[in-house]
């Protein structure tokens, strides 16, 4: 029988609808099991998501804790057997970590005493994890060999560089007031290590209030005197720190982090020249500065207790009838419950 055109027109249709039907299925066949080329089965998205880590961003200064951990190395290992990758940025010192917390550019860091009163002072959500043992001889007032000024009275009217809000800034305070001195008997210059270091040099300023290891390697560097240290007048901690979200909500990273820089710690204790030989190529200093600063620190990771909030209470207190912080604050609601 003679087919009709709109009979011819209708098979047609059909047959390529088999057609497209019979590739469909092939492709999805393909996409769904293996790899067309290699063969190889293809990963589930749940299986991707699995993989997938989180990122802890770990700030720290030059020199210290943090900074040991590192370089010597191990905790970006721990943390992958939990889930998490570790990215490291560096600062200049302590208040510029805790800005950097207060905007989520920062989970976890250290700073010293002073910084987080300031931090927590201008509203960073910030939790105390863990401290350091006292380490008082790791900061200090210098003056250059030639000074004139001999004793804390000698400072009346001069020019004293620091960086604001760091943890050398309360042990200004407390020289001052040893000294029978206000606060406002002196100028205070804000500068961050590198800056204050030139202007010193420089003799634009007549004192300056510096840690570790910009203390040693100024010190063996131009022959500065020691007006005075730590000791006596500060507790100088190391604190750990979190942002509070990333504490509450990653516990096991936490612990994992302070569990490496107790090892790392342990470590650095025993062998100090070692420490100083690696950290000296990437802070651009040199061996003996660093064996003399690592010679005034205390090691160890140590837990935060009622008797470190109430030292830290007193630091706050001070800023506060100094009007270097804007509002009283209560140290105690920065620890991690």
């Amino acid at each position: 029988m003679k087919q009709t055109a709109g009979t011819s027109k209708q098979g047609m249709r059909i047959a390529a609808a088999i057609v497209l039907s019979m590739a469909l299925w092939l492709l999805s066949a393909c996409g769904s099991g293996s790899d067309a080329k290699t063969g190889a089965s293809a990963p589930a998205e749940g299986a991707k998501s699995a993989d997938a880590k989180k990122t802890v961003k770990i700030g720290y200064q030059k020199y210290a804790s943090v900074n040991i951990l590192k370089e010597k190395g191990g905790l970006e290992e721990e943390l992958a057997k939990i889930g998490y990758a570790a990215e490291w940025i560096q600062f200049p010192g302590g208040p510029q970590l805790l800005e950097a917390m207060n905007v989520g550019s920062v989970d976890f860091g250290n700073v010293g005493e002073a910084p987080p009163i300031f931090a927590q002072a201008a509203g960073t959500p910030l939790v105390y994890l863990a401290r350091s043992p006292e380490s008082p001889k790791a900061e200090s007032i210098l003056v250059p060999k030639n000074s004139a000024i001999q004793k804390g009275a000698d400072l009346k009217g001069k020019k004293i560089a620091l960086n604001k809000g760091s943890n050398v800034h309360y042990l200004l305070v407390k020289y001052l007031e040893k000294a029978g001195l206000k606060y406002s008997d002196v100028e205070v210059v804000f500068l961050p290590p590198a800056d204050a270091r030139a202007a010193f040099e420089k003799g634009s300023v007549d004192a300056w209030v510096i840690w570790e290891p910009f203390y040693s390697a100024a010190q063996l560097a131009t022959e500065a005197k020691v007006l005075a240290d730590g000791d006596g007048l500060v507790s100088n901690y190391e604190f750990y720190l979190g942002s509070r979200s990333f504490a509450e909500s990653n516990r096991k990273a936490v612990d994992v982090i302070l569990k490496q820089l107790e090892i790392s710690d342990k470590w650095a204790k025993d062998n100090q020249e070692a420490v100083a030989k690696l950290l000296a190529p990437g802070l651009g200093l040199d061996v003996p500065s660093l064996k003399q600063a690592l010679s005034h620190r205390g090691y160890g990771i140590l837990p935060i207790d009622d008797k470190i909030i109430a030292e830290q209470q007193k630091v706050a207190d001070a800023f506060f009838a100094l009007k270097l912080i804007p509002n009283n604050i209560d140290v105690s609601k920065a620890v991690l419950k």
